[in-house]
């Protein structure tokens, strides 16, 4: 028995046989035009939070780079928007990891999200000028270490790939003269929107509970 399911690709367009355990809230999503489906497709509570967090980003991270606004001020806001978002997570994927016995993946990214937050606002507060200086890295340091973590427990060869694109970018990032919070914006939001509009590989899911 491998490690990994060889039989699929990484990224696959989603398919129309559903998991029991991704049923939980799914949505569908259908635009039609005219007579013909312009945009039809579900969403399951993963692709949510997904998504969720890439909307939660883009003013983040557009904000920092763009605009002159108070780092105390986007201290705040940006905590703020990273508790709800960290709340909405869990509310949205615990059936799913208590089913899969993958609870300890949410936790871990709970504890790498807070850590984030902590870290950043203390560097805020506290002018702790190394640690401000380098936000991007730490933020794609922190997202690598989630995704490895959880490619790792579901076996997901796209989910390591995630991984080893945010480490990556945490080493490239200093070498985007002045544009880092935007490269390290686009770069998370990219992955997250990749991973809710695309199927991916995992280990054969666990259909009931023990």
């Amino acid at each position: 028995m491998t490690f990994f399911n060889y039989s699929v690709p990484p990224f696959t367009h989603k398919q129309l046989n559903i998991d029991n355990q991704n049923l939980e809230g799914i949505w569908h999503v259908h635009l039609p035009l005219g007579k013909n489906r312009f945009y039809s497709k579900f969403y399951t509570c993963l692709d949510r939070a997904c998504l969720l967090w890439s909307l939660l980003l883009i003013p983040m991270f557009g904000t920092a780079q763009f605009f002159s606004v108070s780092w105390m001020l986007q201290a705040g806001l940006w905590s703020t928007l990273s508790l709800v978002g960290t709340a909405a997570m869990v509310s949205l994927t615990y059936y799913w990891v208590k089913i899969e016995r993958l609870r300890w993946v949410l936790y871990g990214w709970v504890i790498l999200m807070l850590l984030g937050v902590l870290l950043t606002d203390l560097a805020i507060f506290c002018s702790w000028g190394k640690v401000l200086a380098n936000l991007c890295p730490l933020w794609l340091g922190l997202s690598g270490i989630g995704y490895f973590g959880t490619g790792f427990a579901v076996r997901s060869r796209a989910l390591l790939a995630a991984s080893l694109f945010h480490l990556l970018g945490s080493v490239i990032v200093p070498y985007t003269d002045g544009w880092s919070f935007l490269f390290t914006g686009t770069l998370m939001v990219f992955s997250l929107l990749v991973l809710a509009e695309l199927q991916w590989d995992m280990r054969q899911p666990i259909n009931r509970l023990d």
